[in-house]
């Protein structure tokens, strides 16, 4: 992939302004900068003057405020939350109907280390929930494999938007594909579950575990040659309108995505029943019940960020369920794999998820998990 194709950083200050334009956002957990935060040289500082603090506006329609994290990703994922209300619910297109609401989280704030040593689970989702609960904002959105599998009292998480491509995309510079990087290659990954799954099936590669960072952040790293290749959420790209920097997407069989991969997730407090009415109207059944078979495979599994496991439901050409699992040791030394299939309904893939979760518990044997 000829370096230009990562020219595509220059839109994402763009895509923000774009989408800003009907949404008042304020910011909480953030102290507004002296200096502007680093982007790839080919995007231009900008004065944050569009981002302030809202002003409350008298209007008679109802105010919902939606609470985001503020990267370019989940920025776009609270925007497609935003449209979506707005396009079924016309008292929602009134100015100021809609306040994004951008909230620091404990991930966003420790960079320089991986995520499985500040704490696991959780780090992306905790400082939006206590402002849910503390009704600071009415809805959250999330990421759906940032969420643990348990949900804070007084908060539900009742909605799944449609569901995006849940394959990971291969980003390189000098290769076509991870089958064609040199021996010693290095891959950039913060995911455990990438990190095994590579190694395993290229063991003469290494990985660069600590490679966090926005999507933009990734790829100037990768540009600068600190990787060789990355790996990133092929829907995450779609999302950002930057699938121009894909290499190659790999298949499910070569790399099966992490719990939840490609879903977002929209949560209100459990006695907020104009919320729920909302996000009713906004929920994706099959991807709720994809979502939920896959979270009910990881609790039983009780994994945390030190384990990687993967896992992914969906539905075939009959209407089935067909679920798959894996979970590995971080080493890619051992990769223990099962599938089940069954009927594409709630009860049964919870119990298909939970029995593959049992299976794999009792073949990885103890002290496994605890690698």
């Amino acid at each position: 992939m000829p370096m230009e194709t990562l020219s595509s950083l220059c839109t994402t200050q763009a895509l923000m302004a774009r989408h800003c334009y009907s949404s008042s956002i304020s910011l909480v957990g953030f102290s507004l900068p002296g200096k502007t935060q680093a982007f790839p040289k080919c995007i231009k500082k900008r004065s944050l003057g569009v981002v302030k603090a809202s002003v409350a506006v008298e209007t008679k329609v109802a105010i919902i405020r939606i609470g985001t994290r503020g990267s370019p990703l989940a920025l776009a994922q609270a925007h497609e939350t935003r449209d979506k209300l707005m396009s079924l619910h016309p008292e929602l297109t009134e100015e100021g109907a809609i306040q994004i609401v951008i909230i620091k989280t404990t991930g966003d704030k420790i960079l320089s280390q991986p995520l499985a040593d500040i704490g696991g689970k959780g780090l992306f989702t905790k400082e939006i929930d206590e402002a849910l609960i503390n009704s600071e904002i009415d809805i959250a959105v999330h990421s759906m494999k940032d969420v643990p599998t348990y949900l804070p009292d007084k908060t539900i998480l009742p909605c799944n938007l449609q569901r995006e491509d849940v394959r990971d995309a291969f980003i390189s510079l000098n290769a076509a594909s991870l089958a064609e990087l040199p021996a010693g290659s290095t891959v950039g990954t913060a995911s455990l579950r990438r990190k095994s799954q590579i190694l395993y099936r290229y063991p003469s590669l290494n990985v660069l575990e600590n490679f966090r960072g926005n999507v933009q952040t990734r790829l100037r790293k990768l540009n600068e040659g600190v990787v060789q290749a990355t790996l990133l959420a092929l829907a995450g790209l779609k999302r950002l309108n930057m699938t121009e920097n894909v290499t190659n997407v790999l298949s499910i069989d070569d790399m099966l995505p992490a719990v939840a991969q490609g879903a977002i997730g929209i949560a209100c407090r459990s006695d907020d029943e104009k919320m729920a009415n909302y996000l009713a109207s906004l929920n994706h059944e099959e991807t709720r019940l994809a979502v939920a078979c896959e979270r009910a495979f990881l609790e039983t599994l009780d994994g945390s960020c030190r384990t990687p496991i993967a896992g992914y439901a969906c539905r075939d050409e009959d209407g089935n369920c067909i679920f798959r699992g894996l979970v590995a040791s971080p080493d890619g030394t051992r990769v223990l794999e099962t599938s089940r299939k069954g009927p594409y309904a709630y009860e049964d893939m919870i119990m298909m998820g939970k029995d593959a979760g049992k299976e794999l518990l009792s073949r990885g044997g103890p002290g496994f998990f605890d690698s």
